[in-house]
């Protein structure tokens, strides 16, 4: 990275810019934010992973997996826990124009063990991805889905911060 640089992306910038232009396979000339399937690692092997990485921040594009393969519920499971959500999913709203959502932010703890007896640690995850046809759906408008992206991709990546308190 360049001296000096750091990455602090809004909550907005990382929806409406970054995963976006990532959904859209337009790739930016800086490799900022690396893919990694982030699900075959503990978090405290993800720092060393991340590309520019800052010291309590680490920024990932993840393939969307599924608990079972007809099934919308995630598989967030790794080699010795797993993450758990923790409240619901926040609306990201452009703050341009209309100040529409264009983006949900959800938050996630690390549980080292089963999901029954896990132990709750100090990692946490934000998970970021673009809203979908079927949230959409539950609106009276339609300006939740943003049609420049591709049916086929809208789901199939997220984005993640990874911050330890």
């Amino acid at each position: 990275m360049l001296p000096g640089f750091r990455f602090h992306p809004t909550d907005e910038e990382l929806v409406g810019f970054y995963l976006k232009r990532k959904t859209q396979l337009r790739p930016l000339s800086i490799d900022l934010i690396k893919q990694l399937d982030i699900y075959k690692y503990d978090p405290w092997d993800l720092p060393k992973m991340a590309t520019g990485s800052g010291e309590k921040e680490w920024y990932f594009f993840c393939p969307r997996d599924r608990k079972y393969r007809n099934s919308a519920r995630p598989n967030r499971v790794t080699g010795s826990g797993f993450w758990k959500a923790t409240g619901t999913d926040r609306p990201i709203y452009s703050s341009e124009g209309n100040k529409y959502c264009i983006g949900l932010k959800k938050s996630l703890v690390f549980y080292k063990g089963r999901a029954a007896k896990g132990m709750k640690t100090d990692w946490m995850m934000h998970e970021f991805r673009l809203p979908s046809l079927a949230a959409a759906g539950h609106h009276s408008s339609k300006r939740f889905v943003d049609t420049t992206i591709p049916p086929n991709v809208r789901t199939t990546q997220k984005g993640f911060d990874f911050s330890r308190s």
